[in-house]
């Protein structure tokens, strides 16, 4: 076994952030709320690590500890015994509009004298973040972070109405761009999708208790059962009367986020009904299928890339194998909130099975290519370790477009695909052949229709008009803000 360093922070596809809330019919507010958000966001972990959050209501107020790191450092029993409440929420982050500070985690809140206090937990990206901001700023507004999820809840609390439902079905309108939200008042739990619905977003019931979450794994894991998807265009609020809808206007289309398939989306949940094992391991078969392989062995590059490196062998008939092994004490540490520190953070290790690797002709599965920063080093493992040929095989077609919509890839000059062939990439990589998945192969592998998913990223054909290339620091360095308090 061999044992070789990659650099942590060349892993450039990051999560957006992940949500979940939940209403209990408790007749005594208690911890349990909470405890059912903090479990629900430990199953969401893998869509943001940066920080953390929960909020409980019992009635009267919303309590609120976010901290950064992941979830399980960010929270201990004693707090989550302070979040007293019939209503919780969570929320787990990875920056893609605002830097990765304490300021900016969620839940955020705002409190109105007449209605109470508001948290959000936000999934996605506003791309007219800026406009509103400078709006809200000449009507007397004051923000406390670099965040679009602040500009968000604060056309909420500007909007017109006398309820929070008002409020929120007035605001929702005013927002471009993709979001999956999770409110709290301090009695109900409100949830929203985008009317294109590019953030998924899942309702579930736990006896009776109700529960949402940006995906099924969450519900599974707090032993909800799922009810059905929140639509896009949907806002629900999820009360005493149970489960009442008080909007709904979906757009012509939908644009689900492909890359949920690829990549984002945890293999155990289901999005529209489809498995996300199942969908990626039919990714690998179509993959072998338009770019076979003359090989040995299939590895997987761990861990997402392995239900699609078991598709590709089963259709090429070229055995699996494990040939990488992932430190899993690492953790999934592409999820960094900048470049400089994906260069200067520590080491991602990878061991190497010489004994699957040495002397033979590798095939080895990947999800994606950015920048190739990470497919070049791996290609550089796999030969020190004995390797003659190595194969890649991308399950998934050139990323050549920057995501708008709360996927933090690079800018367009940055990506790899935007200016080098497939053959030029293969090249840099230093592999002895290179195939993507098609765009027509991935749509297929999903069960659905082209004009069901944003493939933005592979295709530059956004669902929204995008005229600036937008910037997750975007908000930042404006002085017209409010003091930040912390803890």
């Amino acid at each position: 076994m061999t044992r070789a360093a990659i650099p942590a922070n060349t892993r450039l596809v990051a999560e957006e952030c992940g949500v979940a809330g939940i209403w209990t019919p408790e007749d005594v507010p208690s911890a349990e709320p909470a405890r059912l958000a903090f479990f629900a966001l430990y199953a969401l972990q893998h869509r943001g690590q940066e920080s953390a959050g929960l909020a409980a209501g019992d009635g009267v107020r919303v309590r609120v500890i976010k901290r950064m790191g992941l979830v399980g450092q960010a929270f201990a029993e004693p707090d989550l015994e302070q979040l007293v409440g019939n209503v919780a929420m969570g929320h787990t982050r990875y920056s893609t509009t605002g830097s990765s500070r304490i300021e900016n985690a969620q839940p955020m809140v705002v409190h109105d004298p007449a209605l109470g206090s508001l948290a959000v937990g936000h999934n996605g990206n506003l791309i007219n973040a800026r406009e509103l901001r400078e709006e809200l700023l000449e009507r007397g507004a004051l923000f406390a972070t670099s965040s679009d999820s602040e500009v968000l809840l604060k056309v909420i609390e500007y909007a017109p109405g006398r309820t929070w439902d008002e409020r929120i079905r007035n605001a929702l309108p005013r927002l471009q761009g993709a979001w999956s939200l999770v409110f709290m008042s301090a009695r109900a739990i409100y949830a929203a999708r985008d009317p294109l619905g590019v953030r998924p977003l899942v309702l579930g019931r736990r006896g009776a208790a109700h529960v949402v979450a940006s995906e099924t794994c969450a519900l599974e894991t707090i032993g909800a059962e799922f009810v059905r998807e929140v639509q896009p265009g949907e806002v629900l609020r999820l009360d005493g009367d149970g489960v009442t809808i008080i909007d709904e206007t979906a757009a012509e289309r939908r644009a689900l986020c492909i890359f949920e398939f690829v990549y984002l989306a945890s293999a155990s949940s289901r999005l529209g009904g489809i498995s996300m094992y199942a969908a990626r391991e039919r990714m690998g078969e179509i993959l072998a299928a338009e770019h076979p392989a003359e090989g040995d062995v299939v590895i997987p590059v761990p861990d997402s890339a392995i239900p699609s490196a078991i598709g590709f062998a089963r259709r090429s008939g070229i055995p699996f194998r494990e040939g990488l092994i992932k430190n899993r004490y690492i953790g999934r540490t592409f999820i960094q909130p900048s470049q400089q520190l994906r260069e200067h953070n520590v080491a991602l290790k990878y061991n190497t099975l010489a004994e699957v690797l040495e002397g033979k002709r590798v095939v080895v599965v990947d999800d994606s290519i950015v920048r190739g920063s990470t497919s070049a080093p791996i290609v550089k493992l796999l030969r020190h370790a004995g390797a003659t040929e190595v194969h890649m095989r991308i399950c998934s077609p050139p990323i050549q477009h920057p995501c708008y919509f709360g996927v933090d890839f690079a800018r367009r000059a940055e990506l790899i695909a935007a200016h080098k062939s497939v053959e030029e990439i293969r090249e840099h990589i230093g592999a002895d052949s290179l195939g993507y998945l098609s765009l027509d192969g991935l749509v297929r592998a999903t069960g659905g229709t082209a004009n069901d998913f944003c493939s933005a990223c592979f295709s530059g054909d956004y669902p929204i008009p995008i005229q600036l290339e937008l910037d997750k620091s975007s908000l930042e360095g404006d002085a017209r803000r409010l003091p930040v308090r912390t803890g």
